[in-house]
């Protein structure tokens, strides 16, 4: 069960700086948008302290847990460049990203969060299965 409480302490936070974030500014978390208001100059204060909040967030780790988190990536650059690149197209094309869709709009049973919710979860499936050459 130990294992599991780093997770579970980072999704209780990640709901909480959500919830908080509606509350006190009327803002969804959704990284795309934060980031892209933030590169557009709108809103500095509170976008930056967020983007720097999920940027100290491994350093919050290694003074909590004394180690850094254990990250194994074994794709190659290229690859993993272009998975950013799809990642970034598909949230602006969505109009948001998993965290505004999965974490508040699925929460405040938005329509169009619940079918992006499920296309991303579909699209991840799928590939998954292509990648790991199984049979859908």
């Amino acid at each position: 069960m130990s294992a599991y409480l780093p997770s579970l302490a980072g999704g209780m936070l990640i709901g909480a700086s959500a919830v908080m974030l509606l509350l006190l500014n009327g803002r969804i978390a959704g990284i795309s948008g934060i980031v892209g208001r933030l590169l557009q100059g709108v809103g500095m204060t509170t976008n930056l302290a967020f983007v720097l909040g999920l940027l100290l967030g491994p350093l919050a780790y290694l003074l909590m847990f004394g180690s850094w988190p254990a990250v194994q990536i074994t794709a190659g650059w290229p690859l993993i460049i272009i998975a950013g690149l799809l990642v970034g197209f598909g949230s602006r094309m969505g109009s948001g990203c998993t965290s505004g869709h999965g974490v508040l709009g699925l929460a405040r049973v938005s329509p169009r969060s619940m079918v992006a919710v499920a296309t991303f979860l579909t699209a991840g499936v799928a590939a998954v299965a292509l990648l790991r050459g199984l049979a859908l």
